[in-house]
């Protein structure tokens, strides 16, 4: 059974999970280090889960508690696992848990084969592509900001919040 067990980073399972973010994630689009693990340990609005099914690790995502919807930051499965159908039951995890919540999150634009087949799998998982122009900010200083697309969940359009949720998530997430 697929569960989401929140972390810290004394937890001795939290080196997987940094291990994976960094497996999974180029350092541009991740924030360093310590600015992780200090969110981790000390941002309410912040929480970085472990994937479990039953004693297997399996994967992480990391979840942001906005004003008035969630917004999925990191969600990454092991390569020990890929392929095998978790991203499908992580998913139904993430909106079962979360049932009577908008959720929200970044993707890139569909310009490649893998970018569409992303976007592809989260439309069949429950999310809607919004259309709007999206930039998601640098993690670093040294970073460009990236040409993105938001999808959501649990709400038929997110056109009367568009500015809302892009501006929580760059005074929350990017600190902008």
């Amino acid at each position: 059974m697929i569960k989401f067990n929140p972390v810290k980073t004394t937890d001795v399972s939290y080196a997987f999970v940094e291990n994976l973010l960094h497996e999974s994630f180029p350092e541009e689009e991740r924030r360093d280090d310590d600015m992780q693990r200090y969110n981790t340990d000390n941002n309410p609005l912040f929480t970085a889960y472990l994937i479990t099914d039953d004693a297997e690790n399996i994967g992480l995502i990391t979840l942001w508690k906005l004003s008035g919807f969630l917004y999925v930051e990191h969600l990454a499965t092991s390569p020990s696992v890929r392929n095998k159908g978790y991203g499908k039951m992580i998913m139904q995890a993430l909106l079962n848990n979360f049932p009577d919540s908008k959720i929200v999150l970044e993707v890139e634009l569909p310009e490649d084969e893998l970018s569409k087949r992303r976007i592809g799998f989260y439309e069949r998982n429950g999310f809607t592509l919004c259309e709007k122009p999206y930039m998601q900010p640098p993690y670093r200083k040294s970073g460009s900001p990236i040409p993105m697309y938001i999808m959501f969940s649990g709400t038929d359009s997110i056109d009367g919040m568009f500015d809302t949720i892009t501006s929580e998530i760059y005074k929350n997430v990017y600190l902008v």
